[in-house]
C-alpha cells in the first residue's frame, strides 16, 4: 500500500476491501486506480470488483491464491512491442489465457484544477515516449514515474500547478484533476492488447473466431525454427504473432512465443502443433480464447 501515493492509498483500500468481500467477482490489475489497466478491466467486466496490484506478479499471485477469479494484464503495444517480463510471468504462472480485450490509448494532459499550462510532466516512460513530439514542441520537461495513473495522484500530493501528469481521462476523474488536453500522442494507433488470465481454461466453441497462444523451445540444430514452423504454413494455418526470446545466461536455449488463428483441435491446427512438437524440445499451450478483433 505504501508504494501508491497517499492521495491513491485511500481509493486503493476501498477497492481491496471491496475484492476481498467479493472473490469471485475480483478482477486484478496492475497499477493505481486509473491505470490504462483499470480501464481495460472498466470495459470488459463493469460490474467487477476491481482489484489494484502493485506490479504483474502481485496481480497473477491474486489469482493464484483465490482472491481474484481472474487478472487483466498487458502483453504488447502498437508502439512499444511486448510488455517486458510477461513471457516468463505468464508460463511460469500456470495460468490460462481465457480472452483479449484491446485499448485504445488516448493519453491526457493532466494538471490541478487551478492549473493553465504546466512546465513538465509525470508518467511512466513508455507514455512519455508517446508524447515526446507533443512535450518538446511546448518545452515541456518530461519526469519518468513508474505509473500513469500513480502519476496523476502524485500531482495531487504536490499540489503545484506548474506539474501535470501523463495519464487517462479516467485517472483525472478519480483524482478531481483537470484535462488540460486529450489525445496527446504522437501516433494516432497507440493500442496496447491485454490478455485475461484464469486459473480454469475456457475453450471456445469450436467454429467461433479464436486464437491460441503457446511457447516452445526449438532444438539446436540448422534451420530448426524453419522445420518446426513448417507445418503451419502446409496446413494453412495463420500464425499472428511470433517472439523470440532467451532464458538464463548460456545463450543456448532459445525460446519463442506464437499466437495463431484457430483451436487445438481443428483437424489443420492439430496437425500443425504435431508436426511442431516433433521438430522442437517442448511445446506448452497457453490457452485458447475468442478473437476480440480480427486479424486480416
Amino acid at each position: 500500500m505504501e508504494n501508491y501515493p497517499p492521495t491513491a492509498r485511500a481509493r486503493v483500500a476501498e477497492m481491496i476491501a471491496a475484492a476481498e468481500a467479493e472473490p469471485n467477482r475480483a478482477v486484478a490489475f496492475q497499477g493505481a486506480p486509473g491505470a490504462y489497466s483499470h480501464q481495460a478491466v472498466r470495459e470488459l467486466y463493469d460490474h467487477a470488483a476491481a482489484l489494484p496490484c502493485f506490479s504483474f506478479e502481485d496481480a497473477i499471485d491474486s489469482v493464484e491464491e483465490g482472491r481474484a477469479w481472474c487478472a487483466v494484464i498487458p502483453i504488447e503495444n502498437s508502439l512499444h512491442g511486448r510488455v517486458a517480463d510477461i513471457h516468463f510471468l505468464l508460463p511460469e504462472s500456470g495460468l490460462k489465457i481465457i480472452a483479449e480485450h484491446f485499448v485504445r490509448v488516448r493519453h491526457c494532459l493532466l494538471a490541478l484544477p487551478d492549473a493553465e499550462k504546466v512546465g513538465e510532466v509525470l508518467s511512466h516512460p513508455q507514455a512519455l515516449g508517446q508524447c515526446r513530439k507533443y512535450l518538446r514542441a511546448r518545452g515541456i520537461k518530461p519526469v519518468a514515474y513508474p505509473d500513469t495513473a500513480a502519476a496523476a495522484a502524485e500531482v495531487v500530493d504536490q499540489g503545484n500547478p506548474g506539474i501535470g501528469a501523463i495519464a487517462s481521462a479516467m485517472a483525472a476523474e478519480l483524482y478531481g484533476l483537470k484535462v488540460l488536453e486529450e489525445g496527446i500522442e504522437d501516433e494516432s494507433h497507440n493500442t496496447t492488447r491485454f490478455v485475461v488470465l484464469a486459473r480454469e481454461e475456457q475453450v471456445p466453441a469450436r467454429g467461433a473466431a479464436a486464437m491460441t497462444s503457446f511457447i516452445f523451445e526449438v532444438k539446436n540444430v540448422p534451420a530448426a525454427l524453419y522445420k518446426a514452423l513448417g507445418g503451419f504454413a502446409t496446413n494453412g494455418v495463420n500464425m499472428t504473432k511470433l517472439e523470440s526470446y532467451q532464458r538464463g545466461a548460456s545463450f543456448n536455449a532459445t525460446e519463442f512465443y506464437a499466437d495463431i488463428e484457430g483451436l487445438p483441435d481443428d483437424p489443420a491446427v492439430e496437425r500443425a502443433l504435431e508436426e511442431l512438437r516433433f521438430h522442437t524440445k517442448w511445446v506448452r499451450l497457453l490457452g485458447s480464447y475468442p478473437q476480440a478483433r480480427p486479424r486480416n
